[in-house]
């Protein structure tokens, strides 16, 4: 099997768009908020110069990770996006649409971008797939694993040969040094069990939503400490609730312990908050009955 190089090909550093390519087979891992689109296309095009993108890997649905696909594809119509049944089934609501343009639209505003073409409604996927499924890309290999936590259509891809795992924010968000952000929004159990399924393969390398390709030591830090930070988190959230903290109390904090450096700069301020608040309420009825 050839070397297989990743690059970096972000518009923003919110965008979560990184390109895996061996020489004969492209691969594009989640693509970027909707706005950047076609800015992330030529930077694929900058790499791949005459040759064309051959697969899209989705890790869920969400607009900064899935939106900017329908754009790519203006550039490179042929090639097969690959997501979960259940991110599949997403993009065909209406709903769903509807406010994947909303946060879209009100971050390219934040970012100076006023006017934009939307296009939700061609976002596709060509080869929605279920836990276990293998994903034959040219002479790579890779295993479907449903990794729900972060949502519930959140999937990683396992290359067993290369020892590669192109993950998902159910795990955490990193930032390649001491912090991981943990980031569970539809189950704390679901994320455990998530944590625990990826700690039994043998990883040497991941792809990191948002940051991109760890090294071995990089690695090695993050899978090591990856449950014990989703679990800290849980269990410093149930102690300010139960010495009467407001919301308000607990999500300045969860921004003190994490929002600094690379993170402040990939996780805007009112997604934070955002999230935040929805992790609480997680925490609460799940762990708390509440």
């Amino acid at each position: 099997m050839s070397e297989l190089k990743t690059y970096d090909v972000r518009h923003l550093k919110g965008d979560s768009a990184f390109l895996l390519d061996d020489g004969k087979t492209s691969i594009l891992y989640d693509s970027g908020f909707g706005f950047t689109g076609f800015k992330v296309a030529e930077n694929i095009k900058a790499v791949l110069g005459g040759r064309g993108l051959d697969y899209i890997f989705l890790t869920h649905s969400h607009y900064d990770h899935a939106l900017g696909s329908a754009y790519i594809l203006k550039y490179f119509p042929n090639a097969k996006v690959v997501a979960g049944s259940y991110a599949a089934e997403i993009f065909k609501r209406d709903g769903a649409k509807k406010i994947m343009r909303e946060l879209d639209s009100k971050f390219a505003r934040a970012c100076g971008i006023d006017d934009y073409v939307f296009l939700g409604d061609d976002l596709r996927v060509d080869i929605p797939c279920e836990d276990g499924d293998i994903i034959n890309a040219g002479d790579m290999q890779f295993e479907v694993m449903n990794l729900a936590g972060h949502t519930k259509c959140s999937v990683g891809f396992y290359c067993r040969e290369k020892q590669l795992l192109l993950s998902t924010e159910t795990l955490g968000v990193y930032d390649g040094q001491g912090t991981i952000v943990p980031s569970y929004l539809v189950g704390y159990d679901l994320t455990m069990k998530s944590i625990d399924r990826v700690s039994k393969l043998d990883i040497k390398k991941l792809l990191a939503p948002h940051y991109g390709i760890l090294s071995e030591e990089q690695t090695a830090f993050f899978l090591k400490n990856m449950r014990s930070a989703s679990e800290n988190t849980a269990k410093s959230i149930i102690e300010r609730k139960k010495r009467g903290e407001t919301d308000e109390e607990i999500i300045q904090n969860f921004k003190d312990t994490y929002w600094h450096g690379y993170i402040k700069e990939i996780y805007p301020i009112d997604a934070i908050e955002l999230n935040t608040s929805i992790t609480i309420d997680l925490i609460c009825k799940e762990l708390m009955n509440v």
